[in-house]
């Protein structure tokens, strides 16, 4: 009789732990572990970006010391962009635009600097320069793919914090809120038009 209890209970058990694992226990947290790491690959994308800057800007200096207030302008945008900071535990929707302007900022300098570069053809035949160049056109299509896996990682948390049966989990165990969605306003989508690009 004890022996048919206790299978009882474990099949019970089983059947709880079976269940709860396909309402959202699980995939709950592991979809907020991965919007912070998909975040983090965007934060290191973009610092990566501002860490090509200095080099860029001392490159282009020795060619085109008539630009200063184009380079200028690249530095005070890297300045503005490096001090932004994103907090992966308390996103707002400010908070993520306030972010996208610095950076939106730092690209829309580029632009131009890139465009001041057509004008200077021994910087542009430069091999410092040209590699430079590549490592930025690199550095920005690693930002585009970040954004993208990271607007793909929230879409599926959200989904998971408010459709059952994950939701359910989500009311019971944790009481996660919906996350706020990176979005290209109509500024943003000027910014990012306005991407540095590569000519050789």
């Amino acid at each position: 009789m004890r022996s048919i209890r206790n299978n009882g209970i474990r099949i019970v058990f089983l059947t709880l732990v079976t269940a709860s694992a396909g309402c959202g226990i699980r995939s709950l947290p592991q979809g907020k572990n991965l919007t912070e790491a998909t975040l983090a690959e965007i934060t290191n994308q973009y610092k990566r970006r501002a860490d090509l800057i200095p080099n860029l800007v001392n490159t282009v200096k020795g060619y085109a010391k008539h630009e200063k207030s184009t380079l200028q302008a690249v530095v005070e945008a890297r300045a503005k962009a490096t001090s932004a900071k994103i907090d992966a535990s308390n996103l707002s929707p400010e908070q993520i635009q306030k972010f996208q302007a610095a950076q939106g900022g730092l690209t829309q300098a580029l632009g131009r600097l890139m465009m001041v570069v057509e004008k200077y053809p021994d910087l542009k035949a430069d091999r410092n320069f040209r590699e430079l160049q590549a490592q930025l056109e690199g550095t920005e299509n690693r930002i585009t793919i970040a954004r993208n896996r990271h607007i793909q990682a929230i879409n599926k948390f959200n989904n998971l914090v408010i459709v059952p049966p994950e939701s359910w989990a989500n009311g019971l165990f944790y009481h996660f809120e919906k996350m706020p969605q990176w979005s290209v306003d109509a500024v943003e989508a000027k910014k990012i038009e306005a991407a540095p690009t590569v000519k050789f």
